[in-house]
């Protein structure tokens, strides 16, 4: 869910944080941090979320008679 109350916390996900040039973040508060740390300062910013992508559906099951009219 993109807008949820329960976010896990992470430096990736916050809007205090920064891509820097390594592959690490860098914080407005703490400086160069690993996208997995957290701190109190933490505001959650729905726009820097990876969603997960989703299963890819089987049709096997189907023939072609079942999607003509």
């Amino acid at each position: 869910m993109l807008f949820r109350k329960k976010v896990d916390k992470c430096c990736a996900c916050c809007a205090r944080s920064g891509q820097s040039g390594n592959g690490g973040l860098i914080c407005s508060k703490k400086g160069f941090v690993s996208p997995d740390d957290s701190c109190r300062r933490f505001r959650y910013d729905p726009l820097k979320r990876n969603p997960s992508r989703s299963a890819v559906k089987d049709f096997s099951q189907f023939t072609e008679e079942d999607f003509s009219l």
